[in-house]
């Protein structure tokens, strides 16, 4: 005759059990963590190519790229860069949709300047180059150059 033994769980294999659950769940959220941030930073990529793509447009008929408050006007855009979608102008972390002079966290930048480096208004002085920035998640920055 079989005698039959306890057939209960012991704390000690719980705590096995639980320990294993964590890190099979701390490892898929890192996962999931690094999917998504990649993610975002390829939409921060395409974003800044399409702007570009938009300036040389511009640049194409007019022969200057426009200054900051000019791109960041929502009516000057409409009548000057049509083919530009408003959600491109907007990082995947942030809520605004303006683009600001300097590279910074969640937000795009850039720097548009005259031949010789200095500021430029589109009155006086011609604006002929510029700057795209995106900050990356993880560090580092993408950034595209006009292209003449």
């Amino acid at each position: 005759m079989k005698k039959l033994g306890n057939q209960g769980v012991t704390v000690i294999e719980l705590m096995v059990l639980v320990v294993i659950i964590c890190i099979l769940s701390a490892l898929i959220i890192s996962t999931h963590a690094g999917i998504a941030e990649k993610e975002r930073n390829d939409t921060r990529q395409q974003d800044i190519s399409e702007i570009r793509d938009e300036l040389e447009v511009y640049y194409t008929q007019y022969n200057k790229y426009p200054t900051l408050s000019e791109l960041n006007d929502s009516m000057w855009r409409t009548k000057y860069m049509k083919g530009l979608d408003e959600s491109v102008l907007q990082d995947p972390s942030s809520q605004s949709n303006t683009i600001v002079s300097k590279p910074a966290k969640d937000v795009y930048a850039y720097t548009v300047t005259a031949a010789s480096g200095k500021a430029c208004d589109n009155i006086k002085t011609i604006c002929t180059q510029y700057t795209l920035t995106a900050t990356l998640e993880g560090g580092g920055t993408y950034v595209k150059n006009n292209l003449n």
